[in-house]
């Protein structure tokens, strides 16, 4: 019987959806984001995939699905009314963070606004202390005093965090249990349930930013399995997170932090994989939507990963050195570095006469001026439309481009002031729209230590491949690889995902005194706890592969690194271990201290162990191949250049090697090859273009 997986990824501009049948075969669908509601579009995705694919709705085994709705929630403030309950004395924690900023001589700098107005922070009477132990119980009258205050203020969702509850829940257990039997119309999160380790701001933040996006992505999540059981798909529905796994939707609705950045850590999970099933080590995963780009590292084989992100405006990134620019969250992550220039970014003159692009965007309502929707501004889109990058059609044909709709917006708004010819100023929004994309690039390479000239650019998104050369040539990077189907490569990248959940647990002390026998009994009920978790999700104990690791610190210090130990510790682990912690801490920072080693916290993924999802035996037969170039259009590649009669050539009927300049247009995306280039074909399908 023929069954199958659907991936789906909501952008800004367009929802892209992947579906892969157990027979290889491969079909993808793109249709307009709906803002309002964005799980209309991917039903109306679905229904049109399920079309192209010739399958029942009945052969759909599983929904894999990347949303942005919590990470539009932060950046439009648009939350939930939200509450804290704490320990006495530490309301303001949210407040003061970590006393840093996140550039050093920005005065203008100003500090986020916490998402829990201080007027509604209540310290509650309850005191733990640093070893466990109940120094005062919590009042039960305080508790319902303060849940009878947020009700009369319309507060929607309460944070919990108690001082040292992660060495002893009780007080936080009490109080939510108190609270939830109360006042049952308002969401709790306890700080225990997502993030029971030391440190109190950063335990704060991160239970506050779950209490703020809770009743957003709860009800979204809601409305779409309502929605794909009212179309007859009653598989069940999985959510990528933010550290590029799967979850059960039930989980995304309990613990929304961890699915803040979802669907974005999925592109680089399937660059991994490609980079795998192709023999490429070392890429940079570079993925453009129109909404914003971003950037990841893969280095010899394997993702970059951090325990902390920031979410904040500008540059978002999991810097281990740029810290207080946003909302903190103490959550495993792909290490991804991301800024506001997409396809859909707008491009405007300040009152300096400078001109910028991003961050805000033009999205799928009312989008470019070229899309002929009600778009007015000129965006980086239109900047390739002028310049004839792009087709007269986008998505297959659902969406016919205005090209002298895109002329008239960049003329009138960005060339007229600026005193140039309609293509020079397009131009310029490309090269600033490049400039921005390149930090990202720099942020994740450069900045952390790594030559991007040793790496390989891998480009996807929608207009990835549109820039990803220039891109490549302003970084010194000799060769660009794009994957078949690299529009909608972010929804493939969660069909390559498993099924994943995390637990900590925490285990302070020294390292050269850790006592086997405790860590071992700490091991074993965080293995209980994942066993428990996902057989409640329908997953056997055999099909579920642990992995532990141990944080580690030089004494004294704030932050630590985790080294992944056995699941079973001996007294002669220790050496192997401190080792293994030297060696980390010297490649991250070149030098290694000789102090005593702390430990912190031991850390469990659990993973759902499935198929390993190889590129090369993908195959595809949805668009009629078109043999050979199909036309020439003239296409602007620089002041220099001018305009050049390119060869146009269909993505699927590519074959050899073709010297650029040359477009390669497929229904998902557009491969410019520049001037100078070689575009050429592998036995996976992908193209590399040599610089």
């Amino acid at each position: 019987m023929r069954t199958a997986r659907i991936g789906t990824d909501i952008g800004g501009t367009f929802t892209d959806l992947v579906l892969l049948d157990n027979l290889g075969q491969t079909f993808f669908a793109k249709v307009s984001s709906t803002p309002s509601d964005p799980g209309e579009a991917v039903l109306t995705g679905v229904r049109q995939l399920l079309e192209i694919a010739d399958l029942d709705v009945g052969a759909v085994t599983h929904v894999l699905h990347g949303t942005t709705v919590g990470s539009n929630t932060l950046l439009q403030q648009q939350g939930a009314k939200c509450g804290l309950l704490t320990t006495r004395g530490f309301r303001d924690v949210l407040e003061i963070g970590r006393l840093r900023t996140p550039v050093i001589f920005d005065l203008l700098w100003d500090k986020p606004e916490p998402l829990v107005a201080r007027r509604y922070r209540f310290g509650i009477g309850e005191r733990m202390s640093a070893q466990g132990e109940v120094l005062l119980p919590v009042d039960p009258d305080e508790i319902l005093g303060a849940g009878e205050f947020f009700k009369s203020e319309g507060v929607e969702s309460v944070a919990i965090c108690f001082l040292n509850s992660y060495r002893n829940p009780e007080n936080e257990l009490a109080a939510e249990a108190i609270f939830r039997e109360a006042f049952p119309d308002i969401w709790v999160t306890s700080s225990v349930s997502v993030l029971p380790e030391i440190r109190e701001y950063e335990r704060t933040s991160t239970t506050a930013v779950n209490a703020y996006v809770l009743p957003s992505l709860r009800k979204y999540l809601q409305r779409l399995e309502s929605g794909l059981r009212g179309i007859g798909v009653n598989a069940p529905l999985l959510v990528s997170n933010s550290n590029g796994g799967l979850a059960a939707a039930s989980t995304a609705q309990e613990k929304p932090v961890f699915f803040i950045t979802s669907g974005r850590a999925a592109g680089v999970v399937g660059a991994g994989r490609l980079g795998s099933s192709v023999g490429m080590s070392d890429l940079i995963a570079f993925d453009m939507g129109g909404t914003t780009a971003s950037a990841s590292l893969v280095q010899n084989g394997k993702l970059t990963r951090s325990n902390e992100y920031e979410f904040r405006a500008g540059i978002s990134t999991p810097s281990r050195f740029i810290k207080a620019g946003g909302y903190l969250m103490r959550v495993p992550n792909v290490d991804v570095a991301e800024v506001g220039s997409g396809a859909g970014s707008i491009a405007a003159i300040d009152k300096g006469g400078l001109l910028h692009v991003g961050p805000t965007s033009a999205g799928a309502d009312p989008g470019p001026a070229c899309y002929g929707i009600g778009g007015t501004k000129p965006t980086v889109t239109d900047a390739n439309v002028v310049l004839g990058y792009l087709p007269s059609v986008l998505a297959g044909g659902q969406m016919k481009l205005d090209v002298e709709g895109a002329r008239r917006a960049i003329g009138s708004q960005l060339a007229e002031p600026l005193k140039l010819d309609v293509e020079a100023a397009a131009v310029g929004v490309r090269e600033v729209a490049n400039a921005n994309m390149a930090r990202a690039i720099r942020a994740v390479t450069v900045e952390r230590g790594v030559d991007p000239r040793d790496f390989t650019l891998l480009a996807f998104g929608g207009s990835g491949p549109v820039h990803a050369c220039d891109l490549a040539r302003m970084l010194g990077i000799k060769n660009v690889l794009f994957p078949r189907a690299p529009g909608v490569f972010t929804a493939m990248g969660m069909l390559a995902g498993n099924v994943e959940r995390y637990f900590i647990r925490a285990l302070p002390g020294f390292l050269h005194a850790l006592d086997a026998a405790a860590a071992n009994f700490a091991i074993d009920a965080l293995a209980d706890q994942a066993y428990d978790a996902l057989g409640e999700e329908g997953y056997k104990r055999e099909s579920i592969s642990l992995s532990f690791e141990l944080d580690l610190r030089f004494r004294g210090q704030d932050s630590e690194l985790p080294i992944q130990i056995p699941a079973k510790l001996s007294d002669a682990d220790q050496p192997k271990i401190r080792g293994d912690f030297i060696d980390a801490y010297i490649a991250l920072y070149g030098y290694a201290s000789t102090d005593q080693v702390e430990t912190v916290n031991i850390r469990l993924s659990a993973t759902v162990v499935g198929d390993i999802l190889d590129f090369k035996r993908l195959t595809s037969s949805q668009f009629e191949v078109r043999e050979g170039i199909t036309e020439h259009r003239k296409v602007y590649f620089s002041r220099e250049s001018g305009w050049v009669e390119t060869p146009i050539i269909d993505r699927a009927s590519f074959k050899g090697e073709v010297e650029g300049p040359a477009i390669l247009q497929s229904p998902d995306s557009t491969i410019v090859v520049p001037p100078g280039a070689t575009a050429s074909l592998d036995a996976a399908q992908n193209i590399i273009v040599s610089l």
